[in-house]
């Protein structure tokens, strides 16, 4: 298990430009296999939950090719479908909660799919209902094996139909739409996810000759294709990186630029930021984070204490709270962190507590934070990383505290940002991996 050594108390300074959108691109890695032709996707972040799901393919025989630093080329002309009942495929999709994205495409263009139950983080309960209904829809049986513990999935031919989810899901939603576009007929999905990096994976399937309808709405309309083509694909940069970037800048009193922001699809998020106090300038589509001495939380119009809370895309993304969360401790005033979906993801605050922070755990989705301002510094700690986004956030708090801090289990952190410690030691961080 590696660890992090985090010399807290320096400023950063200069630029940082995020890597590309890790949710985006487990989304269109998945598309390929619904084609035979060739397939390049660029901007692809080096982690290790995309890299997994590369490995995943290839293991799939897919060809995959990789010609430059941040691009793959993918062609899945000779896939391999009898390594899906093999234990190879179980062991590494169960650890993948990516890999379930493939259903839809191996459904919708071989007539089966097997998926164990998939993993990730551990952040509470997170049903794949959605993405099964939605495919049992379009004429897909399901059977789990209760002695593998494996979903397995046939359908002689997909047909289109109206459906109205019953949560606007992401993955589910990208699962089902990846089925539909080789189904038969029209499909319709009401209440669908409408989140930037899905409409990208709509993008690149109608520019692989899909007919998808009504991207960037909650109510899409998919003409069923026969076969798809290649195409040319280039991901969004990674909207919960920036809000990173914006929560160290801000914690650690730094001026720093985020070059190359996709600003316009960031959405809420710099509005939600500036709700805290902090200063988010937009200077093209880059974004300027001037040094904060001092940030002070907003309040409602009649005066009552801000709640920042997740909400389906265009609302605030589940992924960001935990940064939302570790920056009001440093703010002065108070601020309820509500986090609707997952019911473990704020588990991490004790450890912020340990460093000194003022947070009121109430229940399993909320934390009252009570900011006191940079005068009253986090304390260094030794912590582990529970998952992808509290694991970052503890960075930053780290970054902020004085004297030296340890986090264990950084391969959490590691699944979703790229050599997140030697590009932050180039703006002036002082971060050891071990």
């Amino acid at each position: 298990m590696s660890s992090f050594v985090i010399e807290g108390g320096y400023r950063l300074s200069g630029e940082i430009t995020p890597q590309g959108a890790k949710n985006e691109a487990l989304q269109v890695i998945c598309a390929v296999l619904l084609t035979p032709e060739l397939v390049t996707i660029q901007n692809i972040p080096d982690i290790l939950d995309v890299n997994n799901l590369i490995q995943l393919l290839r293991d799939m025989r897919v060809k995959v090719e990789h010609p430059a630093p941040d691009t793959y080329t993918f062609q899945a002309d000779e896939v391999d479908l009898d390594y899906l009942a093999t234990e190879d495929f179980i062991r590494r999709s169960s650890s993948l909660r990516g890999s379930v994205m493939i259903v839809g495409p191996l459904v919708a263009r071989f007539g089966k799919a097997l998926i164990p139950k998939p993993g990730g983080d551990k952040i509470g309960r997170r049903r794949l209902d959605t993405h099964f209904v939605g495919i049992q829809k379009l004429g897909a049986s399901f059977e789990y094996n209760t002695e593998r513990q494996i979903y397995e999935i046939e359908a002689k031919r997909l047909k289109g139909t109206y459906m109205l989810l019953d949560e606007a899901s992401v993955t589910g939603t990208a699962n089902i739409i990846m089925a539909a576009v080789l189904a038969e007929g029209e499909t319709t999905i009401y209440n669908a996810a409408c989140e930037p990096y899905l409409q990208q994976l709509c993008k690149m399937l109608n520019a692989m000759d899909a007919r998808i309808s009504g991207v960037g709405s909650n109510l899409l309309v998919i003409q069923g294709v026969d076969s798809l083509h290649g195409t040319t694909h280039r991901l969004l940069p990674d909207m919960i990186e920036i809000g990173s970037f914006i929560g160290m800048a801000t914690m650690t009193c730094s001026e720093i630029t985020i070059k190359n922001t996709g600003y316009e699809s960031l959405g809420i998020i710099p509005d939600a930021f500036r709700r805290l106090g902090i200063t988010v300038e937009q200077h093209g589509d880059d974004i300027y984070i001037p040094e904060h001495t001092s940030y002070q939380i907003d309040t409602f119009i009649d005066g009552s204490i801000m709640t920042i809370a997740d909400a389906p895309w265009p609302g605030l993304t589940p992924d960001l709270l935990s940064v939302f969360l570790v920056v009001a401790t440093q703010a002065e005033g108070s601020v309820l962190i509500h986090q609707k979906m997952f019911e473990s993801r704020l588990f991490f605050v004790d450890k912020l507590i340990d460093m000194g922070a003022q947070i009121i755990l109430c229940d399993p989705h909320r934390a009252t934070v009570i900011g006191r301002g940079h005068h009253h510094k986090l304390r260094a700690a030794n912590m582990v990383s529970p998952d992808i986004r509290a694991g970052i956030a503890l960075l930053i708090a780290a970054l902020s505290a004085e004297g030296t801090s340890r986090i264990h289990n950084i391969e959490q952190i590691d699944r979703g940002y790229q050599e997140i410690d030697k590009r932050l030691n180039n703006i002036g961080a002082r971060i050891t991996r071990l």
